[in-house]
């Protein structure tokens, strides 16, 4: 499913970056909610799992986690403006729970948290890393959940997105879909059609707004996002078509941290036996992306 960029959020460059430092404990209550309205599921400490947690990790009694908090519903900030939330914050903070870890997120720009990882200034990093070839070659990755490209326009338009030559698509900058449109587009012109108007926004609520105001005739971008960007207009915009080109999310931990990386599958595997993991998914509307198996460094 991979063209050109690395991911579905495209890596476009290994910088650094500051991050903003934004605490949450992974001890949610049942009396806890988040943006949704539903209260945020807990899970229960195993210490079958806690018992091998490594060591400094143990000491430090917390996970530090890289986040690109813009990307609704798997990331991104509350009506604070501080507090993150999200469908990966949630899952991830029930991973901590089953580990018997609190979970520190830290906010930072998608590009810099790998490299985070790399360098140990994160234990992990959490950001609906798609799985790929390339970013196996720097880090270990955790399979979660699965996601793919949709599609949506304004309710009652009809647009097929194997035939939008010469019309104007919104998309999310630095993403795969950029290059999915790049793709189509050339189709059109090699078929002597105009060029697809391929309209760039840095970010995914700006490419939601082009197309509700109908500035933009459709947008694409990963599945469980455009369901929830549909969602959140209430009735403005559907779907559009099948998804496609699905792949997995994986969660990010150094190459010389294998045993911690296969604690956490286990933790992982841990919440979807006893339900926790549906539960969340459920919550945030994304529970078509479930899987059943997680798994450390699947083949992409």
């Amino acid at each position: 499913m991979f063209r050109t960029a690395p991911g579905r959020r495209a890596i476009l460059g290994l910088t650094a970056a500051a991050a903003l430092t934004l605490s949450m404990a992974a001890c949610g209550s049942e009396s806890d909610t988040g943006s949704s309205g539903k209260p945020v599921p807990s899970a229960s400490a195993d210490t079958s799992l806690a018992d091998k947690v490594p060591a400094d990790i143990k000491a430090a009694g917390k996970l530090t986690i890289g986040t690109d908090s813009s990307y609704a519903p798997s990331e991104f900030l509350d009506t604070d403006g501080k507090t993150v939330i999200g469908f990966d914050v949630d899952l991830f903070n029930a991973v901590g729970q089953k580990l018997n870890l609190k979970t520190e997120w830290q906010s930072a720009t998608f590009d810099s948290i790998i490299p985070g990882v790399k360098s140990g200034k994160y234990n992990v990093g959490v950001s609906s890393f798609t799985i790929n070839a390339d970013r196996l070659k720097e880090v270990n990755m955790i399979s979660y959940f699965s996601a793919g490209t949709q599609w949506a326009a304004k309710t009652g338009a009809t647009v097929n997105p194997d035939d939008v030559c010469g019309k104007k698509i919104a998309v999310q900058t630095a993403t795969v879909q950029v290059d999915d449109l790049k793709a189509r587009s050339k189709k059109c012109t090699d078929a002597g059609k105009p060029a697809i108007k391929v309209e760039q926004y840095q970010k995914q609520s700006d490419a939601t707004n082009a197309v509700v105001t109908g500035k933009d005739e459709a947008m694409l971008a990963d599945s469980p996002v455009v369901a929830y960007a549909v969602k959140q207009t209430n009735g403005q915009l559907a779907l559009v078509g099948d998804i496609y080109d699905s792949a997995p999310y994986g969660y990010a931990v150094g190459k010389d941290k294998t045993e911690f990386a296969n604690l956490v599958q286990q933790a992982v595997a841990a919440l979807i036996a006893d339900g926790t993991y549906k539960t969340i998914l459920d919550k945030w509307g994304v529970s078509a992306g479930a899987i059943t198996t997680p798994a450390v460094n699947p083949a992409s």
